[in-house]
């Protein structure tokens, strides 16, 4: 029975994200190393399930350890030429080579069907063209990296059409000139390239480094589970500076993440191909299990407006059940509404708190604190507790006092002592609940 009742409430969770997600494009890019993985089966059902989910598909690969490979085999004495990122002619017919096989490996397995499996009654429709224009990477520093190549522009409008027909775009690292020459390209440049052309949603990159995220512990040599920009480019500062360690693979991906989102890319995600499921455990729950670079800072306080009664009494009434908060009807709630401010992150709202001033008494009263129990133990509390003693000293209050019948030492820990009902506020005293036998705790504020 709780496994039904915890399949319920996970598949109801998922439903603000399937009708945020539908419509929008997604990028993926992935490395050869995943593709050669057994798990990469798993991928390809995930992949399905995105595109009956209605999101807009479009995987851009690599292939270098199949180039790698096919150079041993065919080059060996040019079997280190690809490590430099020198392409020569020779170089790039064992890069064609790998890649075709590549390219039609994956448009296999997007073309299952197998009834009785995750690809069962599943039309995918793969749709690939040359949609990249490139040109020469050049000579850096006298060295001639010949036939290697970057984007030069995206043929938007060709793919966009593709995605308009439903299909799930599949975008090798290869580009074309005008002048008929083939360039090899790398996967990071040609899918942030593309995610910045469609302005997509999400450009998500599948890592080959091995437990590169932070769980729950700190760890400067992995990377957080969130950052901004600009957090992202003083990480970047600190790698350069030897007082962080994070691989290759990540420092150019990092870059790639802060293009991207100065581009106009909504988010950029990290996700290590090791797991089972990831992009579904990243993608369809709050916190996910990768690391997610946005522009701004995804966490907010803000003042409460009409439109968050619906979601305050859904923070609160829990807790007004089990006695810690006072009850609140909606209509109270609307007309107290400006006393409130809520704590979003990545705009859903996981906590809320009051500021009641008495302003003859040069005294607030906070009222109201309460975070979502899947948030709980993460410093949000503190965050809402000091923008009310903030806006408590702005109003001019020198002392900050709760009432309160469970949380007794979470505020003797943030500064509270404990009072007696007549340190309160006349007004309040005559208020007081004796049923509910409340503890009065009091702070002195300081600017």
């Amino acid at each position: 029975m709780n496994s039904n009742t915890e399949f319920v409430t996970w598949f109801r969770s998922v439903a603000a994200y399937i009708n945020l997600f539908r419509g929008k494009t997604f990028v993926f890019g992935f490395g050869g190393e995943m593709i050669a993985n057994e798990k990469f089966v798993s991928f390809i059902h995930d992949i399905n399930l995105l595109a009956s989910l209605g999101v807009r598909l479009i995987l851009v690969y690599d292939a270098q350890p199949q180039i790698q490979h096919r150079l041993n085999e065919n080059h060996p004495e040019k079997s280190s030429a690809l490590e430099s990122g020198i392409t020569d002619a020779p170089s790039l017919n064992c890069v064609k080579e790998a890649i075709g096989r590549v390219h039609f490996e994956i448009e296999a397995l997007l073309s299952m069907g197998l009834p009785n499996s995750p690809m069962a009654n599943a039309d995918i429709h793969v749709a690939s063209g040359n949609f990249i224009t490139a040109c020469p990477f050049g000579i850096i520093n006298g060295v001639d990296f010949m036939l290697t190549g970057k984007v030069r522009k995206i043929n938007t409008r060709a793919i966009q059409t593709c995605l308009d027909q439903g299909n799930v775009v599949l975008i090798p690292p290869l580009g074309y000139s005008p002048t008929g020459e083939i360039f090899n390209l790398t996967m990071d440049n040609v899918a942030t390239e593309i995610a910045i052309a469609l302005n997509a949603e999400k450009l998500i990159f599948l890592l080959d480094t091995f437990n590169a995220i932070n769980s729950t512990t700190e760890n400067e040599n992995r990377l957080p589970r969130e950052l901004t920009v600009a957090q992202t480019k003083i990480l970047l500062q600190k790698i350069k500076h030897k007082s962080t360690c994070l691989s290759d693979e990540i420092q150019q991906k990092l870059a790639c993440a802060i293009k991207a989102c100065e581009g106009k890319v909504t988010r950029t995600h990290f996700i290590s191909r090791h797991m089972d499921g990831a992009i579904l455990q990243e993608l369809f729950t709050h916190y996910g299990i990768g690391c997610m670079v946005s522009r701004e800072p995804l966490e907010t306080l803000r003042n409460a407006s009409i439109e968050d009664v619906g979601t305050i009494l859904q923070l609160i009434e829990p807790l007004e059940a089990e006695g810690i908060l006072v009850r609140r009807n909606r209509e109270l709630l609307e007309i107290e509404i400006d006393r409130f401010i809520v704590f979003e992150h990545d705009g859903i709202t996981i906590g809320c708190a009051a500021l009641y001033p008495f302003s003859q008494d040069r005294m607030c009263e906070l009222a109201c604190l309460a975070v979502h129990p899947s948030y709980r133990n993460q410093g949000h509390g503190d965050r809402l507790l000091k923008t009310i003693e903030e806006r408590a000293i702005a109003q001019g209050s020198q002392k900050l006092f709760v009432l309160t019948t469970h949380a007794t030492h979470w505020f003797i820990e943030h500064g509270f002592s404990e009072a007696s009902l007549s340190d309160l506020p006349k007004l309040k005293q005559d208020l007081y609940n004796y049923k509910r036998r409340s503890k009065v705790f009091i702070k002195t504020l300081t600017s």
